[in-house]
C-alpha cells in the first residue's frame, strides 16, 4: 500500500478544521457535535478521529492556527528600517485581523473561545498564551519606537503593549456585532487621537 504524503495529511487535517469552523460559526461550538463535523467535512468518524481525538482538540487547533500570523506581522514590522509610521502599523495589523474575520472566517470563532475562557481553565490557558504573544509583540514595537525617539522619554512600553492589545478584541467584536467598523476607520481614529491635544 503506498505511503500517504505529508501534504495529503495536512490537506485532510485542514479540511476537518475548515468544516469544524463553518459549523462553529453557524451553530456555536456548544451546539456543534462531532457528527456535524463528520457531515460537514464529508469524512468518516474514523478519518476525523485519526487527526483529532475530541471536539476540544479541534477547538484548540482552530484557536491557535491563525493567531501566529498576527505575531509574525508585528515581528516583521519591528525589524523594518525605517520603522513605518504608527498609523500604517495599525492599519496593516487591523487589515490582517479583518481578513481573518472576512475572508476565511478563522477569527470568527475567537469570541466563543474567549467567553469559554472565563470559566474553563483549559481555554483560559489557550487564550492567555495567545493574548500574551500578541501583547509581547506590541510591547517590542513600543520599545523600538521608544528607542527611535518616537515616544516620550518616560513612556512605558509594557503599558503601551497592554493598551495596543486592546485593539484586537475590540475591533473583532465591533466588526462581528455592529459591522460598521473596518481597518481604515480605526486607523483614521488613531490618527486623530494621536494628533489630539
Amino acid at each position: 500500500m503506498p505511503r500517504v504524503s505529508d501534504e495529503h495529511l495536512e490537506r485532510r487535517r485542514q479540511q476537518i478544521l475548515d468544516a469544524a469552523r463553518h459549523c462553529f460559526i453557524r451553530k456555536g461550538f456548544h451546539l456543534t457535535s462531532m457528527q456535524d463535523v463528520f457531515a460537514e467535512s464529508g469524512l468518516s468518524a474514523g478519518a476525523v478521529y485519526r487527526y483529532f481525538k475530541s471536539k476540544n482538540e479541534i477547538i484548540h487547533a482552530i484557536a491557535t492556527e491563525r493567531q501566529g500570523s498576527a505575531v509574525q506581522l508585528l515581528e516583521t514590522i519591528v525589524k523594518e528600517d525605517p520603522l513605518p509610521p504608527f498609523e500604517e502599523i495599525i492599519e496593516r495589523f487591523l487589515t490582517l485581523v479583518q481578513s481573518m474575520l472576512d475572508d476565511d472566517g478563522a477569527l470568527r470563532v475567537a469570541p466563543q473561545v474567549w467567553a469559554e475562557a472565563l470559566h474553563d481553565p483549559t481555554y483560559r490557558e489557550i487564550v492567555s498564551v495567545l493574548f500574551a504573544g500578541v501583547r509581547s509583540s506590541w510591547t517590542s514595537l513600543a520599545v523600538r519606537m521608544h528607542d527611535a525617539g518616537r515616544l516620550p522619554e518616560d513612556a512605558d512600553p509594557e503599558a503601551m503593549g497592554a493598551t495596543l492589545m486592546c485593539l484586537m478584541p475590540g475591533f473583532v467584536m465591533q466588526r462581528l456585532l455592529v459591522g460598521d467598523v473596518d481597518a481604515a476607520a480605526v486607523t483614521a481614529g488613531i490618527r486623530a487621537l494621536t494628533g489630539a491635544r
